[in-house]
């Protein structure tokens, strides 16, 4: 089980009901959009803006507790930092699972490529899945 304000503490984010209320959905159900994101707070904050929710979910993500998987040609989903993983997305039914990978050959040969030394990295695989390819 998640300890949502020992989280919070730990990222040095203030604990407010509206933080709860995000990583508790968040947790609940990983890889939503803003706006499913934003019409799941509205009912238990109707009074809560759709900029708050976007400052939140910024703040968030500067913190690491949050990460952003960017799928082509889709909104940006959100999920909870668990650990390093990439992701892999259907495109015809728009499914997104977890990948763990070991990417550290691909990360050591990036950096010797680029000269950077890399910190984060997101690696997103599409394709279409099992069920949507038996139709």
């Amino acid at each position: 089980m998640l300890d949502i304000v020992a989280l919070l503490k730990e990222k040095s984010l203030a604990v407010t009901p509206q933080r709860v209320e995000i990583v508790t959905l968040l947790s609940a159900n990983e890889h939503i959009n803003v706006d499913e994101l934003y019409a799941l707070l509205y009912i238990s904050f109707p009074s809560i803006s759709l900029a708050t929710v976007y400052k939140n979910i910024n703040i968030m993500l500067e913190k690491s507790l949050l990460c952003e998987v960017q799928i082509p040609n889709k909104k940006n989903v959100y999920a909870i930092i668990k650990k390093e993983h990439s992701h892999v997305v259907c495109l015809e039914c728009n499914e997104i699972l977890d990948l763990t990978l070991d990417t550290s050959e691909l990360l050591e040969a990036a950096e010797l490529q680029s000269g950077f030394s890399i910190d984060t990295s997101s690696l997103i695989f599409c394709g279409i899945c099992a069920s949507c390819s038996k139709d």
